[in-house]
Parts: C-alpha cells; sequence; structure tokens
C-alpha cells in the first residue's frame, strides 16, 4: 500500500510538473528526472524491484510503437542518410567511447559489462527534445532527422546491448557468429512486423466499441514484443515494422468515433509510463545509494560525470563531423557545373541543433532496469550498480543540462519552420473538399443536397484562399454540416479517400495527413451528431 501512495502521488506530481514545463519551455522529462533523482536521496520512500524481464517490455513498446505510428515513411526516404547516420554510426561511436573510457576508470569491469553500458547510454530519446522543438516550429526536416533517428537507434542499441549481456552471462562471444545472426534477426524481425500488422488489422475490422478497442491496441501492443522476444528477433525493429504498417491502412478501416478516444488514451498512457520510469528507478536507486560509502559514492560520481561528458561530445564530433563532410561532398564544382541537389547535409546551425538534442529518457532508464538482478541463483550482471547509477545521471545530465538550454540555443541559432507542413495541410484540405464536391455534383439535385452543396463550397473557397496566401486560421471554414444522411457519408468519406491517396502517392507527408484527418474525424462527429439530432426530431 505505501508503495502504491507513493506512485499515485508522484504521478499526480508528474502532472503538475510537465504543466510547469510546458509554460517554462522546458522539456517535461528534465524536471521528472529531478523529481526521480530526488526519491533517491528522501529518506523514507519506500524501495522497489523491478523484474527486469518486464522493464523493457513494459516502458519501450508502448512509447516506440506511439512514435512509429507517426513516422513518415516518405520523409525517412527522403532523410535516410542523416537517419542512418546517426541511428548507426552516432550509436557506435557512443558505444565504444563509453566502452573505453569505463574499461579505463574501471579495470576490472568486464569488456562485456562496459560495451553494455555504452549501449544503454548511446540512443538518445527523441521525444524529450521534439517536445520543445515543436513549440519553437524549427525547420520540419530537423524534426524528421530526430523522430527518425529515435526509431532506429535504439534498434541498434539494443541489439548491441543484447549481445553484450549475452557474453556476460556465457563469458564469451564469437565475432564471427556476430553477423549472420544480425542478418536472420533483422529480417525476421521485419517479416514478423508485416505479418503481426495483418492479424492486427484483421482483428480490428470486428471491433465496434471504444473499451474493447483500446484495450485490443494495448495487448497487441505488448503481444508483438512478447512474441518477437520468444522468437529470439529484435523486438524493437519488429515493434517500428508492425506500427508503421498498420499506421498505413488502419485510417481507412477506423471509425472517428473510435480513433478519437484510442489517440487520447495512448497520449495519456505514454506520459504515464514516462513518469513511471523515473519513479521506478528513483526507487531502484535508493537501496544503491544507502549502501555506498565514500570513496565508492567518489568513485561512482567520478565515472558517471565522466560519462556524461563523452556522452555528449561523441554525438557532437560525430554529428559535426558528418554534417562538415556532406557539405563538402556536395560543394560546388570548380567547372561552375550544377550537382543533384542535395538532400543530405545539414547547415552548420541545423547539425548545431540536432547535435545538441541528445538527451537521454527512457530506453535508457529500461535498458539499466532489464539488467539481470542475480535471482533464482544467477550471478548478478557485473557492476549493475555502477551501471544502473550512471546510467540513470547519464539521464538526468543530459535533460538537465541540454534540455534546459535547447530554448536559448534556438533562439540564438535563429532557425524557423519552413512551413513545409502546413502547406501540404492546405493543399490537403483543398483536394479533400473537391473530392467531397464531384459527388455532391453527381448527387440528385434536392434541397437539402443543393444547401450541402453550397456549403462545401464555401468550405473550398476559403481552402483555396488560404493556398493562394491568405492569412492561415488552422482550421476549416465554419459552419455545420447536415442535410441528406447518405450523400453527406459519401461525400465524407471521398475526402478520405483522397487524403489517404494523397499520402500513398508521396504528396503529402504522415504529419498532414494526421492533421486533416484529425479535422475530419471531429467534422464527421459533428456531423452525426447533427443528423441524430435531425432524425429525432
Amino acid at each position: 500500500m505505501r508503495v502504491f501512495e507513493v506512485v499515485v502521488a508522484l504521478l499526480l506530481a508528474g502532472a503538475i510538473l510537465a504543466a510547469l514545463a510546458r509554460r517554462i519551455g522546458t522539456p517535461y522529462p528534465a524536471l521528472v528526472a529531478l523529481a526521480g533523482a530526488a526519491l533517491a536521496l528522501v529518506p523514507g520512500t519506500p524501495t522497489v524491484t523491478l523484474d527486469p524481464e518486464l522493464a523493457l517490455a513494459l516502458f519501450v513498446a508502448p512509447v516506440l510503437l506511439d512514435a512509429a505510428f507517426d513516422a513518415s515513411p516518405r520523409d525517412l526516404r527522403a532523410n535516410w542518410r542523416p537517419v542512418a547516420s546517426l541511428a548507426l554510426g552516432a550509436v557506435a561511436l557512443t558505444v565504444v567511447a563509453v566502452a573505453l573510457l569505463a574499461r579505463a576508470l574501471v579495470p576490472a569491469m568486464p569488456w562485456a559489462a562496459a560495451i553494455a553500458l555504452g549501449a544503454i547510454v548511446a540512443p538518445p530519446d527523441a521525444a524529450a527534445a521534439t517536445a520543445v522543438l515543436r513549440q519553437l516550429r524549427p525547420p520540419h526536416r530537423t524534426l524528421v532527422i530526430l523522430e527518425g533517428e529515435s526509431l532506429f537507434n535504439d534498434a541498434s542499441a539494443l541489439i548491441v546491448y543484447r549481445l553484450a549481456v549475452g557474453a556476460a552471462a556465457v563469458g564469451a562471444l564469437s565475432g564471427w557468429s556476430v553477423i549472420p545472426v544480425l542478418l536472420v534477426v533483422t529480417v525476421g524481425s521485419i517479416v514478423l512486423g508485416f505479418a503481426l500488422a495483418r492479424v492486427m488489422l484483421l482483428v480490428n475490422t470486428f471491433i465496434r466499441d471504444v473499451a474493447t478497442s483500446v484495450i485490443v491496441q494495448f495487448v497487441g501492443t505488448f503481444a508483438v514484443w512478447l512474441i518477437a522476444e520468444r522468437l529470439k528477433l529484435s523486438p524493437i525493429i519488429t515493434m517500428v515494422v508492425f506500427a508503421m504498417a498498420v499506421a498505413r491502412v488502419a485510417p481507412d478501416r477506423m471509425p472517428a468515433r473510435l480513433r478519437i478516444p484510442s489517440y487520447a488514451v495512448w497520449e495519456v498512457a505514454v506520459f504515464v509510463l514516462n513518469v513511471l520510469a523515473f519513479i521506478i528507478v528513483g526507487l531502484q536507486l535508493k537501496p544503491i545509494v544507502a549502501r555506498l560509502d565514500r570513496a565508492t559514492w567518489i568513485e561512482y560520481t567520478g565515472v558517471a560525470l565522466a560519462v556524461i561528458v563523452v556522452v555528449i561530445a561523441a554525438r557532437i564530433a560525430w554529428v559535426t563531423g558528418a554534417a562538415a563532410y556532406s557539405r563538402w561532398r556536395f560543394r560546388p564544382r570548380a567547372s561552375g557545373k550544377r550537382r543533384r541537389a542535395d538532400a543530405v547535409a545539414l547547415s552548420p546551425r541545423g547539425a548545431a541543433l540536432v547535435a545538441w538534442c541528445g538527451m537521454r529518457g527512457t530506453v535508457t532508464l529500461a535498458a539499466a532496469l532489464a539488467l539481470p538482478t542475480g535471482r533464482d541463483g544467477a550471478p548478478p550482471f557485473p557492476h549493475r550498480d555502477l551501471i544502473l547509477f550512471t546510467a540513470f545521471s547519464v539521464v538526468l545530465g543530459t535533460l538537465v543540462l541540454q534540455g534546459l538550454t535547447l530554448r536559448p540555443l534556438m533562439a540564438r541559432l535563429r532557425l524557423s519552420d519552413d512551413g513545409a507542413v502546413y502547406r501540404e495541410v492546405r493543399l490537403a484540405r483543398v483536394e479533400t473538399l473537391r473530392a467531397a464536391l464531384s459527388v455532391l455534383e453527381a448527387a440528385p439535385e434536392v434541397e437539402t443536397v443543393a444547401l450541402l452543396r453550397r456549403r462545401f463550397e464555401l468550405r473550398l473557397r476559403h481552402a483555396e484562399a488560404e493556398v493562394d496566401g491568405a492569412p492561415h486560421d488552422g482550421a476549416r471554414a465554419p459552419g455545420e454540416l447536415s442535410g441528406d444522411a447518405g450523400t453527406l457519408r459519401a461525400a465524407m468519406a471521398a475526402e478520405r479517400q483522397r487524403l489517404s491517396t494523397l499520402r500513398a502517392d508521396g504528396t503529402i507527408g504522415d504529419d498532414a495527413f494526421h492533421m486533416v484527418e484529425e479535422e475530419l474525424d471531429w467534422a464527421e462527429l459533428a456531423a452525426e451528431s447533427v443528423l441524430r439530432v435531425e432524425r429525432h426530431a
């Protein structure tokens, strides 16, 4: 009961801190991390031990699915080089640098444990950065790169992490056996992700109520993760593929009355899981901190501070170096001939922003918690206390140092939104309204249809004016839709079909798609409400 009371109180505190963070323009995980650190020092707080096998599934699976569902395959393809550079190169450099540092500072630490530490602290959590950046509206490409990196760096880091943990358990790892294992794991995870997506989509066609839909979504998410683990595949890759495959089809199969509440529940669930991760780490650090003597405390603190410096420096070095190389590679030719358009190189200011967005978060915490604790007669993971202490310190240090300085950095760099997403939103509004009008023009000429057509024409003129440069108010033209129910539903179905086509052929990305989809959802719910009132009048 004591633990339950503390968790409930801290969830409320997390909500308050999140509201404060939004007001001052700071990533809320930075304030929550400070609260988690305080738990380890406050006397009287209970001690909690989480089953290591539960940590990754509980904290990473829903958060990763939520991020992957909103990812834009079109934008990721256009920026695959910087995304791959960060997800592979930056992670590899961080793992190597941290492992070498750990071995230098703690010679007794086995290489497997040192590499595991490097893999734990390697993947940044883009959610903390983008939570602030979306308020400041940087160039859309910067957000795409950061969000794409967060999807795939988890996979690369956690594959290394699992190999290192396995090597620590058996005492050795054959280098030649890693490559075929990685190939099998990667290909198998991709196939499994697509297969499970088809199963989930089939199941969703039979669901008609909100509660069942939300429960099936959460159960399905954990099922995907657990099935991938049981098959010795990569749950991260499987989850990313699964979520992106479902996201391409689900909007056409899920009605608005299910989608709107399910999105709201997912937003709350992701927030709760992020707060819980910091709470549980804070509670697990309490016994570790309690049994540290002065010398060990100094040693742990020194290692943690050194790792924080190396983690930040490695990312800055990689991003600035890769961006500078890319700009040099695509520099103008002396002959004056034009090179092909460069969609790879980041500007110096863009590289500075991406380099500083290296805050660690939930994945790092979950990976540290997932280290074997030595139950059931098995030996604990080597230097587990030090690794957990260091991992939380890296999360806390990067969130506080980089998170609290991100807004001033953005102001100094003077990077601004290029308006790409909103141009696509305006175009999508025009195209979807034209699709609806084409249905209405083919409908029988009766009074209700004529009234409905005039209202859609008004909306279309409003949308076309926005495309031509009129001020953007972020919404469609006002006015309730009513009239012949069958004709109205056919018009709105035509809007959705046109919107899906625009995304499928690459005319708009997923950001614009989801914004217009939300508008159509609310319009559909409002129309259905009006039709119900008219039907019962």
